[in-house]
């Protein structure tokens, strides 16, 4: 059946991809870039990260969106679920670099105050550079909840009531990375890259 589902999601991703207005990354140093991107307008409430980046309403963000079906296929033949989690924070770093050097060249990169994603896999990902605040809005937090649920079930090896019953405590949350924390640890990761690559 999960595959099934699979393969539809495959087929009708390209038009999510279309009418979201998602961008993909390209770059040289990491070409499986597992993220996609485009700027938005920060609608939460104020908030002060670590670095002392005030992020207020109307701040131009780039919110940053999992390839899922592209990660779900790739994971398919790996049963635990704590090798998946591993699995995808590797591609999250690894893809980060090629992230930081499409706000460096992007034609607002000045106006552009960080990035911010939503996600209910937080595990690791403050070892990134993402910080996590709570989705203030109750209504919005448990619609994303909803949202996430068919990722979960089709990424997840339990069955769906143990799945329902581990997910009800991991709320979504929001992600965020100040861009001058972006750069200052990513920029040098792609410099060091290069470097290896031309040695």
């Amino acid at each position: 059946m999960k595959n099934y589902v699979l393969l539809v999601w495959h087929f009708l991703d390209p038009i999510y991809y279309k009418f979201t207005r998602l961008t993909y990354i390209h770059n040289e140093i990491y070409k499986e870039n597992i993220l996609r991107v485009r700027l938005t307008r920060y609608k939460g409430k104020h908030v002060t990260l670590s670095d002392g980046t005030q992020i207020n309403k109307n701040d131009i963000l780039v919110k940053i969106h999992l390839h899922n079906v592209r990660l779900i296929n790739e994971m398919k033949s790996v049963k635990n679920n704590i090798t998946k989690g591993r699995f995808i924070y590797q591609h999250v770093k690894k893809s980060l670099p090629g992230l930081e050097s499409y706000i460096q060249n992007h034609s607002r990169a000045d106006e552009i105050k960080g990035i911010i994603g939503i996600s209910m896999l937080n595990k690791g990902a403050d070892r990134l550079g993402f910080e996590f605040v709570a989705i203030s809005n109750p209504f919005y937090k448990w619609f994303k909840w909803l949202a996430f649920l068919p990722i979960c079930l089709l990424s997840n090896n339990d069955s769906i009531f143990k799945m329902i019953k581990n997910n009800i405590s991991s709320t979504p949350k929001y992600l965020f990375m100040s861009k001058e924390n972006l750069l200052q640890i990513y920029n040098c990761e792609s410099r060091d890259e290069i470097a290896k690559r031309k040695c």
